[in-house]
Formats: structure tokens, sequence, C-alpha cells
């Protein structure tokens, strides 16, 4: 028989409080939840034991919505009111979901804001009231099947996600009532779930393609640290895409109109993806489908014709794969595994085209669909508090540049891409006229040199700003990203203190295609932007001094000039405002500007010393010691 300690009254041990926290991978087309349990991390079943739910909402008239399978199961039967692929719809706006294709069979409706909503029989719902649906039945299923409330739980979202996305992530996470202790990047989860934190050393890829989205990430790990190099992907690309074509295969095949209603659609999409994940383990399958004639119409999709079907999608994910080891600054003989993460790299293919490429045979030992939300859970044991002694640090980055604009269109990066986070940027700009009492911050993502070619993220005004000759102010603008790659910008006029800030939460985020446009358009366009900007500069400064030396002279050209004098300098005047006018050569402008400078040099100097005299009169030498 075991003996059992009693303690002295007040001297007994405090029992061990282990806090209940869950891993969840939102993903477009399954999501899971997992959690640690002595030791060991896992995803949580339900109660007919199926660990995926199916991210798939329906709306139905008078009761609460139906999540996961059983919605699945509705889906061609009642199209509009059952939403699936929603994280697809995460932080979009009406403009970007139209990027996504004629298939989607919803009604939107426009509001007040950019936020979209999808018109159902139930009311209007947003994406985020539809992740927030899923998010409650995985949170529900956790504190079931652990028996208590969540203290807290991580949500993974892609790696490319921007920052509205990501807000989005947040803002459903909240409405289903969860603590969010951290948004981690899928890459990231799925690095932690094959234990490399704990013994590896070296450069990894993780190559993660789900059912809406693509991430490439470049980790290195070194100590415990994880030091994510760079990042690229598509938040547009996934195994949906491959169940479109499928889909569009069996539409040509069957002699269907190319557009059919939103039943047959999603028929045809369920019938393409089963096709799919048949093909995985078999070399050829049967495809039946039911139309209203009498007779269902068949056929036999083999691998090697899906194969084909499917490869120029595989190859989309190869261009990000290359851009994101040139950003890393490593070659894939430098990469020492790759890991395979989403339920899409089950496709034999897929697996073989990025054995190819890494020219090494991916990891595949966990089951891709799992592995996100068990690296999840076992970061959120350690952020719950679970593991203090735990040395395990996450160093994420930020995918595009952000900056703000400047005078004559300009942009300033203050963070640059693949910038590790958290991250904290200050920089100290100051006014451009006299007196001047506001400044407009712009606050602008993107890798080129110019606002119209750079994407608006927020606008927010500084005001109150002590009446100053114009250069004089001191504003200092801090951008600080946080763990979750979320902005905040503050701007701050140093000498009195007068501050104003914003939390940036666009509207809704980029299309399907913009990222990949930006960077390339980057790289393009370099030459081009950097004579546009040099431009821009010069015509700033000659702005500056144009408006300068008028002031000055309607103030006192008569008192400190002589005709010969002001007739040379309105002369250099006139040339500068007309080179101003009418060239495009950065270095013509600021030739004038030189001549002009020249030319009014006798009269600033008088000016400077009259304002000397003038302060000095009535006092001491000793007094400016």
């Amino acid at each position: 028989m075991a003996l059992l300690q009693i303690s002295e009254p007040g001297e007994s041990t405090a029992p061990h409080e282990h806090r209940l926290a869950a891993g969840i991978d939102l993903g477009t087309t399954n999501s899971l939840v997992a959690t640690v349990r002595s030791g060991e991390a896992d995803t949580l079943a339900d109660a007919e034991n199926s660990h995926l739910l199916p991210s798939v909402v329906r709306y139905v008239d008078g009761a609460a919505p139906v999540v996961g399978i059983a919605a699945h199961e509705q889906s061609a039967i009642d199209p509009a009111n059952t939403i699936v692929s929603v994280k697809r719809l995460m932080g979009r706006g009406i403009v970007d979901i139209k990027h996504l294709g004629s298939q989607l069979p919803y009604e939107f409706v426009e509001t007040d804001t950019a936020v979209p909503r999808m018109r159902t029989i139930a009311g209007d719902v947003s994406a985020v009231q539809v992740s927030a649906e899923i998010l409650k039945t995985l949170k529900n299923r956790a504190e079931q099947t652990l028996g208590g409330e969540l203290d807290g739980a991580v949500i993974t979202v892609p790696a490319y996600f921007d920052d509205a996305q990501r807000q989005a992530t947040k803002d459903a996470a909240k409405l289903a009532g969860l603590n969010v202790l951290r948004l981690l990047n899928e890459p990231t989860a799925a690095a932690i779930a094959y234990g490399l934190d704990n013994d590896a050393e070296g450069v990894f890829a993780i190559y993660d393609l789900g059912g809406g989205t693509f991430d490439i990430s470049i980790l290195r790990l070194n100590k415990g640290v994880f030091e994510v190099l760079a990042t690229a992907g598509d938040s547009a690309l996934g195994g949906d895409d491959m169940d479109i074509v499928i889909a569009r295969w069996i539409i040509e095949q069957a002699g269907l109109d190319e557009n059919p209603d939103p039943g047959l659609s999603r028929q045809l999409m369920n019938l393409a993806r089963d096709a799919k994940e048949t093909l995985t383990e078999q070399q050829q399958t049967e495809i039946c489908l039911e139309l209203e004639t009498d007779k269902p119409w068949a056929t036999v999709l083999t691998r090697g014709q899906m194969n084909t079907l499917i490869d120029p999608l595989i190859s989309k994910t190869l261009s990000p794969c290359r851009r994101a080891l040139r950003d890393a600054g490593v070659k894939t003989d430098q990469i020492n595994d790759v890991v395979m993460v989403g339920g899409s790299t089950r496709v034999l293919q897929v697996r073989e085209r990025v054995k190819d490429f890494f020219a090494r045979e991916p990891l595949v030992d966990i089951d891709p669909d799992k592995v996100v939300a068990m690296g999840a859970a076992r970061q959120a044991d350690i952020l719950v508090g679970n593991k203090p002694d735990d040395e395990m640090l996450l160093l994420d980055v930020i995918p595009l540049s952000l900056g703000l604009e400047t005078m004559g269109g300009l942009v300033e990066k203050i963070i640059h891409r693949n910038t590790t986070i958290p991250v904290a940027r200050a920089q100290e700009f100051t006014t451009y006229k006299d007196g001047q009492g506001a400044m407009s911050i712009h606050v602008l993502q993107g890798e080129r040199e110019t606002v119209d070619a750079s994407r608006s993220l927020a606008r927010f005004a500084l005001r109150d700003i002590p009446p100053m000759v114009a250069g004089a102010a001191r504003i200092r603008v801090t951008f600080q990203v946080d763990a979750d790659g979320l902005l905040s910008v503050t701007a701050q006029e140093q000498t009195s203190g007068v501050q104003s800030s914003i939390e940036v939460k666009p509207s809704y985020g980029l299309t399907d295609t913009e990222i990949e446009t930006m960077l390339r358009d980057s790289m393009d366009h370099a030459q081009e932007d950097m004579e546009t900007r040099r431009l821009r500069e010069q015509q700033v400064e000659a702005d500056r001094v144009i408006e300068a030396l008028q002031a000055a002279m309607a103030e006192d050209a008569d008192v400190y000039m002589d005709p010969d004098e002001r007739e040379q300098i309105e002369q250099a005047l006139q040339a500068l405002i007309s080179m101003r006018a009418e060239t495009d050569q950065a270095g013509l402008i600021k030739k004038e500007i030189a001549k002009l400078e020249k030319a009014c040099g006798a009269y600033v100097e008088r000016r400077m010393n009259a304002s000397i005299q003038k302060a000095m009169s009535g006092h001491s030498v000793s007094e400016f010691d």
C-alpha cells in the first residue's frame, strides 16, 4: 500500500496548476483542435471519433447554424446557405472576392463598410462570423474533452496572410469567446510539431499546401531559436484549385454547360475532391454524376490524367519557393529537410515535384492535416505557462515592407520586408511649411518607391504641432509590429510631446496575386523607381527653395537687395520654376537649384546677419556662452 504524506497545517505545497490550452488550425477545407496531454500533442476528436472538422457552416431558418460534416453533406442541396472555404474570404473586400472566380454560389451584399456579407436564410453574415462558428465548435470540443474552460488558444494562419486577414482571424476568435495567446504562422507550427526545436540545427523548408492557401517558409533553427529567413506564397492557391480544374474536366467530358447552376457546381466540386483523394491510393477512379436525366453519367479518371490537369498549379507553387530561397540567401543543397504540410500534399504528384525541386525526399511522417494543429498546441502549452522553463523562441518575419508617404508622393520605408518580428522602428521627420500645425501620416505597404505603386494601409493626422519655421519641428514616427504580425503606428512631436497613433486594421486584404505582383514589380522597375525617386526629391527640393525665397523676398527684398542683384535672382528663380515644370531630368533641376542658391547667396547672408544682430540686441556676448 502506498503511504500518503500529510503536511503540517499551512505548510502544504500548492497543487500543480495545469492550465488548459489548445492549438487550432483554422483551415480552408478542414479545421482541427489539438492539446498537450502527458507531454504529447495530439488532435481532439468529436463524439463520432472524427478529428477533422470540415470548415463548412450551413445557415438554417430559426435554428443555430450547422457546422462540420452535417453541413458539408447538405452543401450540394443548399449551396446558397452553406458556406465553404470561408478562409479564402477572410479580410477581403468585394473586389478581392471577385478575383477568386465565378464559382462562388453566394449572394454578396455590400455594406456601409468594405467588409462584404453573404445573404443567407438566417440573415446576412460576414466571413468573420462564419469563421467564428467553426472556432466556437472547436472550442466546445476542446472544453468537453478536457473538462474545463480554455485559458487560451494559439490559432494558426498562413505565413502570407496580411494585416487585414490576420485581424479578421483575431476578430473571429474573439467572437467565438477564445482568448488568443498568439497567431502562429502555419509553417512554424509544423516545424514545432516535428520537434525540430529540440535537437535539430540547420536550415529547413516548410512547404504548406492547404485547401485554399500556399506558403513556403525557410527556417533556420539554432539552439532552440526559430528564425524565419524568408517566406513567400499565394493566399489564394490550394487544393480547391485542383478540385476546380478536375470539375472543369468533368464538365468538358460530360458535355455540360460551362456555368452550371450552384447545386450542380457544388456536386461537381465534391466529386472532384473525392476523385483527387481516391487517386492518392489508386491508379484510377470512376466518377458518377447524378443528372436530371433518368440515366446517370459516368467516366473514369486516371492518376496520370489528373497529374496532367493539376501540374500547372503545382508549378505555380515552385515560383514562390525559388523566391523564398533567393530572399533567404540559401540554395537547395543547403536545405537540411523539407517538411510537408496541408492535406493537398497527400497528392503524390505534389510530393514528386517537391522532391525533384529540393533534390531530397520530403518529410511526411506526421499526418499533414494534423501537423499544424499539433505544433500550435505545443506552442499554446508554453504560452499559457505550463512549461515555464522552455526556451523555445519563435522569430517570424513580415512579408512586405512598411513605410509612410513623404513629400512628392514618395515612400520612406521604415521596416523592410523579411524583418524579424516582433519589431519596432522609428524615424524622425519634419514640417514642410512655416507655421505648419498638423501633419498627415499615410501608412503604406510594398516594395516600390512611390505612393501610387504601393498599397495604402491607413491614414491619420498629428495635430497641435507648435508653430515653427519649416524644418524645425521634430516628429518621431514609430512603427511597431507585434508577434501576431499586426502593425501600430505612433507619431509624436518631440518638443511639445503631442502624440497621435493608429492600429492598422485595413478594411480588406490583398488579392490573390497582389503580393506576387508587388514583389516582381519592385525588381522589374527598380531602375525606373530610383530615377523617379531622384526626380521627385529634386522637385520637392525645388518647391521648398522657390517657396522659401519668394516668402523672404516679399518680406524684405527692398531692404537687403539692390536692383541689379534682384534682377539676377529673379531671373534664376524664374529659370528654376520653368525647369521644375517642364523637365523630368533630376540632374537639370538640381543644377538650376544650385544656380539660384549661388545667385542669392549674398542676400541670404545679409538676412542671416541681420537676424543674428536683432536677436543679440540688448544682450552681452557672455549671455550666449
